[in-house]
């Protein structure tokens, strides 16, 4: 076993090759950009080296700063978690020369699986069957229609070196070849180098079911079973699964062969997915799957294989990279039980899956889940990287045990700080069609406008903002209020662009009577622990999960989280409303910010001050019309609750 490696990537997967890593005693070295300066994957290594700017053309694609940093190091062995420079022969070549082992399958294997026209002749010679098409070399825009047609419509244009969804054109029509072909081509120039591409059969009811192999340097290739990829978005994987619906032991036991000769024709050495497309159109059947690419490195998916395998595939990766012989035989491994992955990202659904941005303010993650994340509460998703926050894993007995399971880690899942995609994979688990598992790669395409569909702000849920503007509990009930007269507070909100104007009447430390549109409930809230609490309202009792960041309240509720600005706050004690000619602190806090003088003129609404309480700021605003005769606090003063900030001289009239 190596005694120190250097992880050649960022972010979760270099936390999970550090997990391990620490597992078997094997010292880590981390690299990062100037973005990554402050990441966990940093935090977590026994040494990290800085290796140039955010972009990752001038830090995590530089192979020959990658490789110097190893040998300075003393690492024996480069991993290159997955992107980056995971599949780039010419830096695992790089790799060798420098003397260090490259934690993967050898630059020829890759090369052999790279371009996706020379990988599927390959496999037709090692019996593993592939889709109807043609993987030639012929460019001809005309050739290329005349083998569109032969095919039959509808037919998939694939940019041969593509990935990830880019170059890839479906057509229904022989009159819309040749600009689908120029679009895929265009797309394959720009994102890979190469133009050229390559025509398959349309499958009208695809899936997409991927088969893990593991192979060794001693001739040994097992694969641990199928992963279903099918719930998919342009091409981008959201929700993984295994083992696959619906599937039979005898079509498991086929692609499982075809999946080893795939490995085996290459002399696979290390872990590996190989893709394939199947017709699910009536059910599963052992003649309806058909090669698609083979991924040469770990998938981001991995631990829902880990979950039904019990196999931990990094320690499999370097044990295997350090010579060992694979750990397992193919007869030794068997599945237990259903396993869910989903990505959670920052990410604007409803705008079309825009890739999102912003601090995150708070952070909380299910504890009924594994968790996979290189982010902690307090930092930041730039753009200048994949704007995932985590994966979430579960493991169930069953698949719809699994998916309930998935459905509550991903709801007790809370982000405040960016938008998510929460709420969107919240709603597939709910999803009847994906519940059946009645699942192929255009169900979300289907679907999209159910899973979208916007959540209106109750009006149950503005009387709990307001409730809950007022702190956990409401206030010292000593300093609260004055002696036989309640604390009236009143409250602007805004959520979803929407504002509403809320009285609440404090009564106690735990309850409180809202108004809002004529209409009055009282609320009950009992604190509890890490921003959660239990409240009585309109007769029931929940739980419920909330953040205060600044003048921001986020309530998370079953996957959804909504977000209540703090417009305005002001206070009036007894039954009168008090002077209107005194501003008071709602409760005990720090005087932040004053908007006014003495002297200045004010008309009613008008903020005057900040008060900061709870880690919440809370605007203050005038009761009347009027001139500020004076002003006793300071910025930064701490003052108690109903303490006057403010006396206003009222005018006439």
């Amino acid at each position: 076993m190596f005694t120190k490696i250097l992880i050649a990537n960022r972010g979760e997967i270099a936390c999970r090759v550090i997990e391990t890593a620490r597992k078997l005693g094997v010292q880590t070295v981390a690299l990062y950009s100037d973005a990554d300066e402050n990441a966990k994957h940093v935090a977590m290594a026994d040494e990290a080296y800085r290796i140039g700017p955010p972009a990752v053309a001038e830090s995590y694609l530089k192979g020959d700063v990658i490789i110097d940093v190893a040998l300075k190091s003393g690492a024996e062995a480069i991993h290159p978690g997955y992107g980056f420079l995971s599949e780039n022969p010419d830096f695992v070549e790089s790799v060798g020369a420098a003397g260090l082992r490259f934690i993967g399958p050898s630059a020829e294997a890759i090369r052999a699986m790279g371009l996706k026209d020379a990988a599927k002749t390959l496999m037709e010679k090692a019996g593993v069957p592939v889709v109807p098409g043609y993987h030639g070399d012929n460019q001809d825009p005309a050739f290329l229609a005349g083998r569109a047609a032969e095919i039959g419509y509808p037919v998939l244009i694939k940019a041969r070196a593509g990935g990830g969804g880019k170059g890839m054109r479906k057509v229904d029509r022989p009159e819309d070849f040749r600009a689908a072909l120029e679009g895929a081509q265009r797309e394959g120039l720009a994102s890979f180098g190469d133009a050229s591409c390559l025509i398959e059969k349309w499958i009208t009811r695809p899936r997409h079911i991927e088969i893990q192999v593991f192979g060794d340097d001693h001739g040994n290739v097992v694969h641990l079973f199928e992963r279903d990829c099918s719930l998919q978005r342009r091409h981008q994987k959201v929700i993984e699964e295994a083992p696959a619906p619906g599937m039979t032991e005898e079509m498991r036991a086929a692609m499982g062969a075809a999946a080893v000769r795939c490995a085996q024709a290459v002399d696979y050495s290390g872990a590996g997915t190989v893709e394939f497309i199947v017709d699910g159109s009536d059910g599963l059947h052992p003649d309806r799957f058909w090669f698609m690419e083979m991924n040469t490195r770990l998938q981001v998916e991995h631990p829902v294989t880990e979950a039904i395998t019990g196999v931990d595939l990094v320690e499999w990766q370097l044990r295997v990279a350090s010579g060992e012989v694979l750990p397992r035989t193919q007869d030794s491994l068997t599945i237990n039980g259903h396993a869910f992955e989903a990505r959670i990202y920052a990410e604007d659904v409803p705008a079309g899956f825009l890739p999102a941005t912003g601090k995150l303010a708070h952070l909380a993650f299910s504890r009924r889940a594994r968790i996979d994340s290189s982010v902690r509460e307090g930092d930041t998703i730039t753009l200048w990287y994949d704007p995932m926050i985590a994966k979430i894993t579960v493991h169930g007995q069953g698949r719809d045990v699994a998916l309930s399971l998935l459905d509550q880690a991903i709801c007790e899942t809370h982000v405040a700080g960016t938008v998510t995609n929460l709420e969107f994979l919240s709603a597939l688990c709910r999803n009847p069609t994906f519940s059946a598992g009645d699942v192929d790669t255009d169900l979300i395409g289907r679907e999209l406008d159910n899973l979208v569909s916007d959540r209106p702000v109750s009006s149950e849920m503005w009387v709990l903002a307001a409730a809950l503007s007022q702190g956990v509990p409401f206030s010292d009930p000593m300093a609260g209020w004055s002696l036989w007269r309640a604390l009236v507070r009143n409250v602007r909100l805004e959520c979803s662009g929407e504002e509403r104007e809320v009285e609440v009447v404090v009564r106690g430390p735990e309850l409180a009577l809202v108004s809002m549109d004529g209409a009055s409930e009282e609320v009950e809230i009992r604190a509890g622990s890490d921003g959660e609490c239990s409240v009585r309202i309109e007769g029931v009792r929940k739980k419920v999960s909330y953040s205060t960041v600044g003048s921001s309240l986020y309530i998370f509720d079953t996957g959804h989280t909504y977000h209540f600005d703090i417009k305005t706050f002001n206070t009036a004690s007894g039954e009168d409303h008090a002077n209107p000619e005194l501003v008071v602190s709602p409760m005990p806090g720090s005087v932040k910010h004053l908007h006014v003088a003495v002297g200045d003129s004010v008309a009613k609404g008008d903020a005057v001050a900040v008060v900061e309480a709870m880690k919440m700021e809370h605007t203050l605003t005038a009761l009347c019309d009027g001139v500020v005769r004076e002003i006793p606090v300071g910025v930064g003063d701490q003052v108690d609750s109903g303490a006057v900030l403010v006396f206003l001289e009222q005018n006439d009239g």
